[in-house]
């Protein structure tokens, strides 16, 4: 069977291989690290062709599953356990000191303690910037915005297991008046 053609009448070739399907027809993969939803590393998960060739594969979090990649997993499993858990041991420090941790965020409110605008993660992690700790927006766990006066714990999470609780005060903004 001759390989198709493009409209230039070049012989197509495609830029990837195809993927071994698996038993429920997605493609099998063994993860190198973990991903959140989906399994730990050195799992072997069933996924759909596209979450594979555009999301886990290129950004090296999945391989194909062959008995090649699963003895190389086998044989450094010892070292990778050794280097979850010293991860987690970091996760749960900085845990530890978030919840020592607590940030005053300034809002503009008018005189019942409503806010005209409302606290998002995007505030609470510029704020904790400014405390020397680096957070992305989506480690920000909110039951919804903060749009009234007072003091919120907020969840923030670090990693499958570890979770932290946070302080956040949010006060009026101060207005100084020069005569």
């Amino acid at each position: 069977m001759p390989k198709p053609k493009t409209a230039t009448g070049r012989k197509f070739k495609r830029p990837y291989k195809r993927l071994p399907k698996g038993p429920n027809g997605g493609v099998q993969l063994l993860l190198i690290h973990n991903v959140e939803n989906l399994g730990k590393q050195g799992d072997i998960v069933e996924v759909r062709s596209g979450y594979a060739l555009n999301y886990l594969m290129p950004q090296g979090l999945a391989t194909l599953a062959t008995d090649h990649h699963a003895r190389m997993v086998e044989k450094h499993r010892e070292k990778l356990r050794e280097i979850e858990l010293e991860r987690l041991k970091s996760y749960r420090d900085l845990a530890d000191e978030l919840g020592k941790q607590s940030i005053t965020i300034e809002a503009n409110a008018n005189d019942e303690g409503h806010l005209y605008g409302s606290v998002t993660a995007h505030e609470i992690v510029d704020a904790l910037k400014g405390a020397g700790f680096t957070l992305a927006q989506d480690q920000i766990r909110l039951d919804g915005p903060l749009k009234e006066l007072g003091l919120y714990t907020v969840k923030v999470h670090l990693h499958g297991e570890v979770d932290a609780n946070l302080k956040v005060w949010v006060v009026p903004t101060v207005v100084t008046e020069e005569a």
